[in-house]
């Protein structure tokens, strides 16, 4: 598509970086299931190589399919690139591989995805870099905990398991001032509730896996690039600013400007890393955000209809969904989240951990599964399983207390998931 600045959203999350397959027609994206592609010459490849040109080599750093891919999400959150990869972790990794170097660390938030904890507490130890988490809705310890050896921020636009919306305002002003890009989550609430680009983030990263695809049927990550930073500017990033060995002493920031991160992450990230997504996934994840904006409405509308439900009944303690007017993030929703707080919250339960076992495993239509952003209303019991590895301090500062279960809410019918939960939350706590 030309000119994606002016269609609507409903348009691009169908059209934007697919055409009418050249050699065939085929109107869908057809799902090239190939490892190579033949040059057309000695002159071709060796363009291609030395990155002079661009096109297809193998599968590992391109693919059709998943281009189209790319280029969608990209749009959709307003990017200037956006690479794919095989799942929300590795969209991670891939976001930080370039920025980081042995000694360096990143700002986090502590209201984040269990295994992101673990990963920036734990995993990524082993390459010689660390993390601080901080309350990001303390602004004055985000300022604090930047040091000359920090190299990013990092948060989710709508908390996972929480629904906690990050002022990505005040978030973003503070990475300016420090001259620091701010990589922002934004896998809970999706480009059709939230832009972080927007609102200043330098790069947004998604698990494909969960509302984007929407089907639980594949997993995938993204990484997009805002196109907005100047990795030159400090001397704090050297993989983009200073020559890179691999390519001829080739400089990214140089040669690609505000592609630079893109062209990174796909001719050294994936070419090394080796994280790469493959056609199939990629074709699911397409045909789902076809219809993002419809589930998202949905999601919203239900989540909103149930969690004002949960918030009068006596059996619960609290609800943590930022779309009630009770909630401390219900003034953030209109500036970060306009068109909803998402379909994903938490609830406690009166009687605590066992009440939750008990919950879980006594509902009929809420599958009890570690994932979410599915069509399917998900539960699960976060301190007994995504958080278990966490002390009860790091449970309870991520949203994920012993008493908390965590709902991800579809798009059935809301009267039977209320009836649902009824009928489970009289046996958990008889």
């Amino acid at each position: 598509m030309s000119d994606t600045d002016s269609y609507g959203f409903d348009t691009l999350q169908i059209h934007a970086g697919a055409r009418p397959d050249p050699a065939t027609g085929a109107r869908q994206t057809p799902i090239y299931q190939t490892t190579a592609y033949v040059f057309r010459d000695a002159e071709h490849a060796a363009a291609l190589f030395n990155l002079q040109e661009v096109g297809y080599i193998y599968s590992r750093l391109t693919n059709p399919t998943v281009a189209v891919l790319q280029e969608r999400v990209a749009t959709l959150e307003g990017g200037v690139g956006a690479v794919c990869c095989s799942s929300g972790h590795a969209a991670q990794i891939m976001a930080l591989f370039p920025l980081m170097q042995p000694g360096c660390n990143i700002v986090v938030s502590t209201r984040l995805y269990g295994g992101t904890v673990t990963q920036f507490s734990q995993t990524i130890k082993r390459f010689g870099w660390s993390a601080k988490f901080v309350d990001f809705d303390d602004e004055a310890a985000v300022r604090a905990a930047i040091d000359d050896d920090t190299r990013a921020l990092f948060c989710e636009s709508i908390a996972n398991p929480g629904g906690y919306i990050t002022d990505l305002d005040a978030i973003s002003a503070i990475s300016d001032a420090a001259g620091l890009p701010l990589i922002v989550d934004n896998t809970s609430a999706t480009p059709y509730l939230c832009r972080p680009i927007e609102h200043g983030a330098t790069l947004v990263v998604h698990s494909t896996t969960k509302y984007l695809t929407g089907n639980g049927t594949v997993t995938g990550g993204a990484v997009v690039d805002s196109g907005k930073f100047d990795w030159a500017a400090s001397g704090k990033f050297p993989s983009m600013s200073e020559p890179e060995p691999a390519y001829h002493g080739m400089k990214f920031a140089e040669t690609f400007g505000p592609l630079a991160f893109t062209f990174h992450s796909i001719a050294v990230g994936l070419r090394d890393l080796g994280m790469t997504m493959n056609p199939q996934a990629a074709h699911y994840t397409l045909m789902g955000i076809e219809t993002l904006s419809l589930r998202m409405e949905r999601h919203v509308e239900n989540a909103s209809k149930i969690a004002e439900w949960l918030e009068k009944d006596r059996r619960v303690d609290y609800v943590t969904y930022a779309g009630l007017k009770s909630s401390p993030y219900y003034g953030r929703v209109e500036k970060i989240c306009p068109k909803g707080a998402g379909g994903l919250f938490t609830f406690a339960v009166k009687g605590g951990y066992e009440a939750c076992v008990k919950l879980v495993d006594s509902l009929e239509i809420f599958s009890h599964v570690a994932n979410l952003g599915d069509t399917r209303s998900l539960i699960i019991h976060s301190a007994s399983t995504t958080h278990r590895q966490l002390t009860v301090e790091q449970q309870e500062a991520a949203g994920a207390a012993p008493n908390v279960v965590r709902i991800s809410i579809g798009i059935e019918d809301a009267d039977d998931l209320i009836a649902d939960l009824d009928q489970a939350l009289t046996k958990a706590t008889a």
